[in-house]
């Protein structure tokens, strides 16, 4: 019976207990608001009159009252079914100001990053994270060493403050050292040329990449990633990339690298939906058959995608998407499938581009392969986003792909972040062939219009030459670019010859692929030429002395089949370029061809061959003498162990070039010689060639005669600046030819 009671009265208390935690709110009254309404707050704290709450309920609502960061402090008071709410609230921000800054974007990223806003409520906790993330924002920038401070000034009858951020930037932090740890492989002078960051030097006043940006640290690890897997290092990881602090102002960033083994391509399968044609993909079973054995590739991964990009999109298979499956055999062997897959039919209602501040919309879907009222295909669609990030406009690039109008209907939004696109660079150089200095200014979003502009200055001890380029790519959305140029050249020879020519033209042209990897570039050029000559020159350079106006058809047609266009390891690229006179004095055709193969060697130790051919004639269509700014003389590059221009026909003092030109040169690497020496890089080479041919005169030797030299050459990565030299010994000359054994370069950025 005890028990029975005991049970009663815990009952009871617990009834008496809901009563009283769980009651009906009768009114609700809101004491120190200023600012909110009265209902504003009562909707706010999600209570009303009428319902029922307990304690449960009210911290539910002082939860939610805070987190609106509309109050500084709220208490709520429940009794006699009264419910009493009363608020301190937070002050507005009037107004946002950033000093110690001039830089305008610099400023606009930190107001568009922060939390608190003009016209939003002041929240002491909000400021302390904010100013957390400014000096972020500043560490990205280089600024390591920043100071961030705050103060508020105070309009107590509105209850609004002006809230202001006071930077001192300090000095940027730079790159003092760059090194390379781990399973890396290849050389720190290598890998150095991969990554876009540099160490800093006291003379480069102007590269932006001497400083310490993380931003670009996390691209150059994507550059290392990129490098190594196109060298077959499938499983390459860049394990971490860190900065320590060495000396004030100063850091070393440090890259570990476990590159692991190399792999290969065994077998590729192609799965394709039963009702499709294969005839429409034997392109694809062609590269396959290529790649086998193939050193693994990204690039060799991507054509194959852009071989399926391109069926897609001319065989009208409109919703298809691949599927990139692979598996390892025998340790070091890939196998691949790519499978071909039947997508959900969906069409492209509508291309939102969003965060384009600058850049004109034109511009961005200009590099769409789809458009709106197309099928949604995703492997285009893909490529696409690949096209607007490689266009090196933005920081980054974001896609959301939402439901449209209806089912079968979808919108894409794309979300850009726009990026300084403007360049400023002074190089120089020294070396056996003389003394130059030079700079540029590149911008590739010239008014957000995708324009590239180019100028550029370079002045040695006998030339002077000045350019600037216009190019609009996608012209008339032709795919074409356009490209306008103005050059001036002037080269004084006046000591040594006897004569100057001075060069003012201009040209217009485009580029566009004929055919896959085929390129086409025409274009029409009007110059001015005027040759000057003094008494020591030979009579014949004073024959031509004069002004010359000259309209010119120029054109090269270009092949490209290298693996990569930075350091390949095989492929070939071919380039056949000539000059048609339209109306000229002299009616020079010249014409030029060259071919250039690359071959890995030996894959243990990466030694890679390489042979080039070079082939030019300049001739006049007319009776009229080919002028000695049109003559044909062998590149300095393409016959070392000869003095520059010093080579070929000679008339009296003069070494006048020819009407033709051939050069074939062979060399390779020597990756086994020194290897453990970082910074040095050896290579052997033969050089033949052979410049002859005097159309003016038949009492001058026409110097035919095959040149030839072999000879080591060496790079070397110094604290000044990459410095190539080379030691060479002639094989085969004519008695008139001046030979040099020794030829360096030594050059540098700022």
């Amino acid at each position: 019976m005890n028990r029975i009671l005991h049970i009663l009265f815990f009952f009871l208390f617990l009834f008496n207990c809901t009563n009283v935690l769980s009651n009906t709110i009768k009114e609700i009254n809101i004491k120190g608001n200023k600012r909110l309404s009265n209902n504003t707050i009562i909707v706010l704290s999600n209570l009303s009159v009428g319902e029922e709450t307990n304690n449960e309920g009210l911290n539910e609502s002082l939860k939610k009252l805070y987190e609106t960061n509309f109050f500084q402090d709220v208490s709520i008071k429940f009794e006699n079914d009264i419910l009493e709410i009363v608020v301190i609230e937070n002050p507005i921000i009037e107004d946002i100001e950033i000093r110690g800054i001039s830089h305008e974007p610099t400023i606009k990223n930190i107001l568009n990053s922060i939390s608190l806003k003009i016209r939003s409520s002041y929240n002491e906790s909000y400021l302390d994270n904010d100013l957390i993330l400014i000096k972020n924002l500043l560490k990205k920038g280089g600024y390591y060493f920043s100071k961030v401070n705050s103060s508020i000034l105070s309009n107590q009858s509105n209850n609004s403050i002006r809230l202001i951020i006071d930077i001192d930037q300090g000095s940027k932090a730079k790159i003092k050292e760059i090194s390379f740890i781990g399973d890396r492989i290849f050389k720190e002078k290598k890998l150095k040329s991969i990554i876009s960051s540099e160490e800093h030097k006291f003379w480069k006043f102007i590269s932006n990449k001497v400083y310490v940006d993380q931003n670009r640290i996390d691209f150059d690890k994507r550059l290392l990633t990129n490098f190594y897997k196109n060298q077959g290092y499938y499983k390459v990881e860049i394990l971490s990339s860190f900065a320590e602090i060495t000396s004030k102002d100063n850091f070393k960033i440090t890259f570990n690298i476990d590159s692991g083994n190399k792999y290969f391509f065994n077998e590729f399968d192609l799965k394709i939906p039963i009702d499709y044609n294969k005839n429409d993909f034997e392109d694809i079973n062609r590269l396959f058959n290529r790649l086998r054995g193939k050193e693994y590739s990204i690039n060799a991964l991507t054509e194959i995608l852009d071989k399926i990009d391109l069926i897609a999109s001319t065989k009208s298979y409109d919703f298809i998407t691949a599927n990139v499956t692979d598996r390892v055999v025998e340790n070091n062997k890939l196998n691949f499938i790519f499978e071909i897959l039947d997508s959900e039919k969906f069409y492209v209602e509508k291309i939102n581009l969003l965060g384009n501040n600058t850049t004109i919309e034109e511009v961005i879907r200009n590099k769409f392969i789809i458009d709106e009222g197309d099928p949604l295909n995703q492997l285009l669609f893909n490529k696409s986003i690949n096209n607007i990030k490689s266009s090196g406009i933005f920081k980054n690039v974001d896609s959301i792909i939402k439901n449209g109008s209806s089912d079968n209907l979808k919108i894409i939004d794309i979300i850009v972040e726009e990026q300084p696109t403007g360049e400023i660079s002074l190089g120089a150089g020294y070396g056996t062939s003389g003394t130059a200095i030079g700079g540029g200014i590149k911008e590739k979003n010239f008014l957000g219009k995708g324009i590239n502009l180019n100028t550029n200055l370079e002045i040695s001890e006998e030339s002077v030459k000045g350019q600037f380029i216009y190019s609009k790519p996608n012209f008339a959305y032709t795919d074409n670019t356009l490209f306008t140029t103005i050059r001036s050249t002037n080269s004084d020879f006046l000591s040594t010859y006897g004569y100057e020519i001075s060069d003012l033209g201009a040209s217009v042209g485009t580029k566009f692929e004929q055919y896959e990897n085929i390129f086409f570039s025409p274009e029409i050029d009007v110059s001015i030429e005027k040759l000057e000559t003094n008494s020591t020159a030979s009579s014949n350079l004073k024959k031509q002395e004069g002004n010359y106006e000259d309209v010119y058809f120029k054109y090269s047609i270009d092949q490209d089949l290298r693996d990569s266009s930075f350091d390949p390891t095989r492929g070939n690229i071919t380039t056949l370029y000539q000059e048609v006179p339209i109306v000229s004095g002299n009616n020079e055709l010249i014409n030029t061809f060259s071919f250039t193969q690359y071959k890995t060697l030996s894959k243990i130790n990466n030694t890679i061959g390489k042979a080039s051919i070079f082939l030019k004639s300049a001739n006049s269509l007319s009776d009229e003498n080919v002028r000695i700014s049109k003559r044909a003389q062998i590149p300095y590059s393409r016959l070392r162990g000869f003095e520059r221009g010093k080579v070929g026909p000679k008339d009296g003092d003069d070494y006048i070039g020819g009407n033709y030109v051939a050069a074939l040169n062979l060399s390779t690497n020597l990756p086994a010689i020194m290897s453990t020496v970082d910074i040095i890089d050896f290579n052997y080479f033969i050089d033949v060639a052979n410049v002859w041919g005097v159309d003016y005169s038949s009492q001058v030797d026409d110097s035919s005669t095959i040149r030839s030299s072999t000879g080591l050459g060496i790079d070397m990565l110094t604290p000044v600046g990459p410095l190539s030299f080379s030691f060479s010994k002639p094989i085969t000359k004519k008695s008139s030819d001046k030979t040099e054994t020794f030829r360096f370069n030594l050059g540098t950025t700022f």
